[in-house]
């Protein structure tokens, strides 16, 4: 009594076999969906929405690319990745923008300088109190 022969090695079964039509993987569009839905939900810091986002946004335009060509597959996961970063990225920039005119406010500027004047902690408040009404007028 003989053992049958295999043809192959148990990692042969895991190749894909010529002519089979089996594409290689887009890792690109999974890193793009990823990094875009933590650009989303880091939006509001400088590292999580324009680094991320900005990362997310490219490589799923280079993902969406290769599986135009053929050569991946998963274009809508790399669309979708690219979107999801172009919003993170769009809603960092808003943020930024706010806080950087806040920040340049005549305003602002009084309140700070209120602050750096006063010299007790009724004084502080009192610049608060100030602050306040400037800006809810």
């Amino acid at each position: 009594m003989s053992l049958p022969q295999h043809s192959g090695t148990p990692s042969d079964y895991n190749q894909p076999q010529p002519g089979s039509g089996a594409r290689q993987s887009n890792g690109l569009a999974v890193a793009a969906l990823v990094l875009g839905i933590v650009a989303i939900l880091l939006f509001w810091t400088v590292f999580g929405g324009i680094l991320l986002g900005l990362l997310a946004v490219v490589l799923g335009i280079i993902g969406a690319r290769r599986a135009r060509g053929g050569r991946a597959p998963h274009r809508t996961i790399s669309i979708v990745g690219a979107v999801l970063g172009a919003l993170g990225l769009i809603g960092s920039v808003v943020i930024i923008a706010i806080g950087a005119s806040i920040l340049n406010s005549d305003e602002f500027k009084d309140f700070n300088d209120c602050i750096k004047h006063a010299s007790s902690q009724s004084e502080k408040d009192q610049c608060s109190r100030d602050f306040k009404q400037d800006t809810d007028n």
